[in-house]
């Protein structure tokens, strides 16, 4: 018997279809070993020797890959193609004592059975570059995380943390805020007309140019100017001075890679980085088709290249033509090169496995998100295969006296690849026009304008934004979003963009201030050029890790001094009002306060000279459930409350309601009563639990966080979230699989 190990039950479930009687194949459930969460877990000084444990949870699927691994003649490690997935090989095969240069590793970019018995007849070695560059990785953030976080936990707020990534895309977020914050608009005015044609027609121009001189946006400065104007062109007479018109070919863009993917998918559907990773997941290991069953549609969806591979360009040659006709295909094949910093051009672009399998033949098995995303890849990639779209693009001047407005319009003449992958821009058509012909205006109007600041992030700008700089990889763009969120740094507003709490301003300003390494765009940039090099075998992991980490703890040391004397200055001169005793500065819940010297003896505290005393409680319209008294709005240190305001003859406190948000910003129903929604509550241990808002009539609840996505194998109506893994909370279920977290 042969044994295959893959990461998640669904890809084991795929991979089996293709397999005979003589192979079993097991999931790991993501990583069977990692650093422990109770400390560091990193040797600092015997050169960075990480210490790794197998978490409780995956203890029992550790006793079951070992107790298959003892009836297995042979051990194959089928584990993603990435760097995460050449690592949980290499763990498995240290569990298993497997050498790893002897160890049978197979990869392949899709689930499909020509590609399963491709990698089985073709396995190697583990790579241990690219394990040594996972780990270097690991381990860069785990020195970052447990040594940074507490510093702001002491000098900011309990909780806090700090991340070697998500500090650097919470500083995009926080400055692109403070642009937005600081934009002062200015006001503007263009003249737009309409006008006739002798036939009847309208077409609509803007005007252009004043004596032959092109106007600039802000030209027209106010309401009296554009009046002036408008007076003036009153008394003009209209007729076309010239008609351009030229032919233009359009190319299909490249197809997807995770980057593009997911700013596309924001972008026409609206969808979350973290939703469209999680929708091709499950594209990629497979859905149940009908009497096909288990099958994989899409390729490898955490990649940086836009290669397609040759069997794929034969194979939409042929679905085109068949399809479409000849004129809808290409006599060469059109390739495309990546622009991305650190592309792995040996990789594959995100793909159908075959393009003859349409999202209409799909229809029926796909859910609509599923169904969306599928579509998109498979428009996309097969539309590289067909010719240019060609336009017709026109340009018509209208002039009277010394105005002259322009129009311009643009037609399809040959759809091209757009007959298969629309843009989301619509055509402008013009009437039929002829140098010469006299126009009637019939409505020319001034329209006020002013100039706005830049949009917030979205997922989709973030994204881009974090590629160009060289910021993370494709594995950890929509882990970098969700950290930054779910650490209570970003919330999203009304439009689903990235919006920074005061919190993120706060700790923004002590990194810039304190630690600017941190937080630099080309310091990180280089960082991952450099971790790229480990996996290229170009430089050794200890000596990069020792560079770091010397300067940044002796930064973190000399920075740490510099607080607590910092701290000193700002109580200097400061005396207690009760016993004159020297004031000292404390920092509490609600940030730092003045507190006596002489406690526990005296108890005085005040607010730090210039700064607000901590919330008072806020009168609400509440009664207390218990005497009736009127509840008054209270900020503790899980955050505000209801209490009575009789306290403490009466102790009585109410949550206020914090509802349980899925990826699109909508509560998550509960799957009990299906009337009520989930909320975030907190234990009388100030553990947070989730549990239903019809609470008592309804006492469904749960520890770990409900995403509001159903679960793949049983339909139950939300997976939980518990740490890197995703699990379906019905006992009999068991669907486990893992995310990543930045």
């Amino acid at each position: 018997m042969k044994l295959v190990i893959v990461e998640s039950p669904t890809k084991a479930k795929t991979i089996s279809k293709f397999l005979g009687k003589d192979y079993k194949i097991v999931a790991s459930v993501g990583h069977i070993r990692d650093l422990p969460k109770s400390k560091l877990g990193v040797d600092v000084e015997n050169n960075f020797e990480p210490m790794y444990v197998i978490p409780p949870d995956h203890k029992s699927k550790v006793k079951d890959i070992k107790d298959a691994a003892k009836n297995a003649n042979e051990i194959l490690f089928a584990t993603d193609e990435d760097r995460e997935g050449e690592a949980i090989s290499w763990h498995l095969a240290e569990v298993l004592e497997q050498d790893p240069n002897k160890a049978k590793r197979i990869t392949f970019h899709e689930i499909t059975k020509e590609a399963i018995l491709h990698a089985i007849e073709n396995p190697r070695p583990i790579d241990m570059k690219l394990v040594e560059a996972q780990q270097a990785r690991r381990i860069l953030d785990r020195l970052v995380g447990y040594e940074l976080s507490p510093f702001l936990w002491r000098h900011v707020k309990r909780g806090l943390s700090a991340g070697r990534v998500q500090s650097v895309a919470m500083r995009l977020i926080v400055e692109r805020e403070k642009t937005i914050l600081d934009f002062k608009a200015e006001e503007y005015w263009s003249v737009e007309g309409v006008f006739e044609n002798p036939k009847n027609q309208t077409l609509e121009a803007k005007l252009h140019a004043l004596d032959e001189k092109t106007l600039d946006k802000m030209d027209i400065k106010n309401k009296k100017a554009a009046d002036e104007l408008l007076e003036e062109c009153k008394k003009q007479s209209w007729s076309i001075s010239s008609i351009e018109q030229k032919r233009k070919a359009k190319s299909p863009p490249p197809p997807f890679t995770t980057s593009t993917l997911q700013q596309e998918a924001n972008n026409r559907m609206g969808f979350s980085s973290k939703q469209v990773m999680t929708l091709a997941q499950k594209l990629y290991e497979g859905i149940e088709i009908g009497a096909e069953g288990h099958i994989g549609l899409i390729t490898y969806m955490r990649t940086d290249s836009v290669n397609l591979s040759q069997k794929f360009l034969e194979e939409a040659k042929s679905f085109l033509g068949k399809e479409y006709g000849k004129e809808y295909t290409l006599d060469t094949a059109r390739t495309y090169k990546t622009k991305s910093k650190g592309a792995q051009e040996a990789h594959e672009a995100i793909r159908p496995t075959d393009p003859t399998r349409t999202p209409e033949s799909l229809k029926a098995f796909l859910d609509p998100g599923l169904l969306k995303l599928y579509t998109l890849v498979w428009q996309r990639a097969v539309a590289t295969q067909m010719p240019d779209a060609t336009l017709n693009a026109t340009r018509v001047d209208i002039a009277g006296g010394k105005f002259m407005f322009r129009a311009t319009g643009q037609q399809v003449v040959e759809p091209g690849y757009l007959k298969l992958y629309p843009d989301q821009e619509n055509d402008k058509l013009l009437p039929e026009l002829a140098k010469g012909d006299k126009l009637k205006a019939q409505d020319i109007k001034g329209v006020q304008h002013f100039t706005e600041p830049p949009a917030r992030y979205s997922d989709a700008t973030l994204v881009k934004a974090l590629e160009e700089d060289g910021i993370g990889r494709p594995s950890t763009y929509a882990s970098i979003i969700s950290t930054v969120i779910d650490r209570g740094y970003v919330e999203r507003d009304e439009k689903k963009r990235l919006k920074p709490l005061q919190i993120a301003f706060d700790v923004n300003e002590i990194l810039n201030k304190r630690f600017p390494n941190i937080v630099d765009l080309e310091f990180t940039a280089r960082m991952e050029a450099s971790l790229d090099h480990v996996a290229e075998g170009v430089i050794q992991w200890e000596p990069l890790l020792q560079a770091f980490y010397g300067p940044f703890h002796k930064q973190l040391e000399e920075q740490e001094k510099d607080m607590e004397n910092d701290a000193q200055k700002e109580a200097e001169g400061q005396v207690c009002d009760l016993c004159g005793k020297p004031m000292m500065v404390k920092r509490g819940r609600f940030g730092k306060f003045l507190a006596c010297s002489g406690y526990p003896e005296c108890k005085s505290t005040r607010p730090l000279p210039g700064e607000a005393a901590p919330p008072k409680p806020e009168p609400t319209d509440e009664k207390c459930p218990k005497c009736g008294a009127p509840m008054v709005k209270k900020t503790g240190r899980f955050g505000p409350f209801l209490a009575c305001s009789n306290y403490p003859t009466c102790k009585t406190i109410v949550n206020i309601e914090k509802p349980v948000l899925d990826t699109e910003g909508n509560p998550v129903s509960c799957p009990e009563c299906k009337e009520g929604h989930l909320t975030e509550r907190r234990s009388k241990k100030g553990k947070t639990f989730y549990s239903c808002s019809r609470y008592p009539d309804c006492k469904q609840a749960f520890w770990d966080r409900p995403t509001g996505e159903p679960c793949p194998k049983c339909n139950y109506p939300t997976l939980l979230q518990k740490g890197k893994t995703l699990h379906c909370p019905q006992e009999d279920c068991k669907y486990k699989t893992t995310i990543e977290l930045e």
